[in-house]
């Protein structure tokens, strides 16, 4: 039985940045999928408030933000003369204006850079960066190769239910000449680690292949998915491992855990906030 996934559309993309080097490759990655989909492509800078003296700091040391937005544009119209495209310079908070932006105008995709990084308060709280991807109402594209060649090959790591397979169809929209692995660490209890139990003919090792079987029946998969791994262990460390193996320049993952489809999964907070490589962080339907 074939289970069929939702056409996933590159139509309005939104690409936040705040003129940094952190967000350096968001505009030109937004830009080349915007030119490659025919997509219209919204640019955005959140100015946040700030105390008044650092504020007169952060204005002596840059330019405008409507200076840096106007050069941006040009130089992305001169690269794609026939871009849609339009800038917004406005007053807020980013977690809040962004999703909202995107919300608003229908993004399918938002594209954003690193986070800034805050030893302390990072423990505490929520960056931007992951405010935006829980409440943003489309997948996040953290972009961070300023190369921006296409990505060559994309690994996702899934949990063989259907919000994988549309997370790697929404990769394969993005990268559609890459070649797609995926790997699924499988959480063993305390009595199949024994050295005695064989974990290839445990319980839950053969419930993950016919989750697997099942998994492979989507129809709309990327055509060059291999057959996805089942390793015994942690996410961590098993996707870690297979990025130190494949060194893909596309990492796939799901923005929440547990029940909740609205909370940010603890898992997707520590590789966002340093991800090895570009990374797409997809939203339950």
């Amino acid at each position: 039985m074939w289970h069929r996934l939702t056409v996933f559309r590159l139509k309005t993309i939104v690409a936040a940045t705040d003129f940094t080097p952190r967000s350096a490759a968001v505009t030109g990655r937004a830009a080349q999928l915007a030119c490659a989909h025919g997509a219209r492509l919204v640019l955005v800078h959140v100015i946040e408030a700030r105390a008044p003296r650092v504020q007169r700091l952060r204005l002596r040391k840059q330019v405008a933000p409507v200076e840096q937005a106007d050069a941006v544009v040009r130089k992305l119209r001169d690269a794609c003369p026939g871009l849609d495209l339009e800038c917004q310079v406005v007053k807020g908070k980013p977690g809040q204006i962004v999703p909202k932006l995107a919300r608003d105008i229908g993004a399918d995709l938002i594209v954003l850079g690193l986070h800034v990084v805050r030893r302390v308060l990072e423990t505490v709280r929520l960056t931007n960066l992951e405010r935006i991807t829980q409440h943003a109402p489309c997948p996040i594209l953290i972009a961070q190769d300023k190369s921006l060649h296409p990505y060559g090959k994309v690994l996702g790591a899934i949990t063989f239910a259907p919000a994988s397979a549309n997370a790697l169809q929404i990769a394969a929209t993005i990268a559609p000449e890459a070649e797609f692995h995926a790997i699924h660490a499988l959480q063993l209890p305390l009595s199949a680690k024994l050295p005695s139990a064989d974990v290839m003919k445990s319980a839950e090792m053969t419930e993950a292949d016919l989750l697997r079987q099942t998994f492979m029946t989507f129809n709309g998969l990327p055509k060059t998915l291999t057959m996805p791994e089942i390793v015994p262990g942690g996410v961590h460390e098993v996707l870690q491992f297979r990025i130190d193996e494949l060194k893909p320049d596309l990492v796939v993952i799901g923005s929440h855990s547990g029940r909740d489809p609205n909370t940010l999964g603890n898992y997707a907070r520590d590789l966002m906030r340093a991800p090895p490589t570009d990374m797409l962080v997809a939203k339950p339907d």
